[in-house]
């Protein structure tokens, strides 16, 4: 595990910029945290990591939204609405085992769908400071231990 103290959206995108220069197709990031603790805009992060020029929002009522003008495609997904009926007449696992990179916010609640590696980022709230976060990387598998190691290795 890996942890990051941010005290701004900045430093959240630049923690997010740098792991997207590294990871590859096929790579699955789990973003877990409250509402407004940061995950939409680590994925905006992230997709400047990719080299994705367009503006980053929420896929809140569309449950998935497509960049596929980076390095690699990204799909950014949030599950939330899917907490009563589960996803398993999405195809999820095409967009995991694809060509692109899987973000998925609310990922509980889809969690029978999941490849058995991935990256779990938690985003923590201060709850004196409403701006500071932690972010917690947790990989899950040989293959986040190194991206982890090799996007953060300063």
């Amino acid at each position: 595990m890996l942890e990051f103290k941010t005290t701004d959206p900045e430093q959240t995108i630049a923690i997010a910029k740098q792991l997207g220069q590294q990871v590859q197709a096929g790579d699955v990031l789990l973003l877990d945290g409250d509402l407004g603790a940061g995950k939409t805009t680590f994925t905006k992060g992230l997709a400047a990591g990719l080299g994705i020029d367009r503006y980053i929002k929420s896929p809140t009522f569309t449950l998935i939204r497509e960049y596929q003008d980076g390095r690699l495609p990204l799909y950014h997904m949030d599950v939330y609405r899917l907490e009563e009926t589960g996803a398993s007449d999405l195809g999820l696992e095409e967009y995991f085992d694809g060509d692109g990179v899987s973000v998925i916010e609310w990922s509980q609640f889809i969690a029978e769908e999941l490849p058995s590696d991935y990256l779990t980022i938690h985003f923590n709230k201060d709850v004196s400071d409403d701006q500071v976060r932690t972010l917690v990387l947790d990989p899950h598998g040989a293959h986040y231990e190194a991206l982890v190691r090799s996007s953060f290795a300063d």
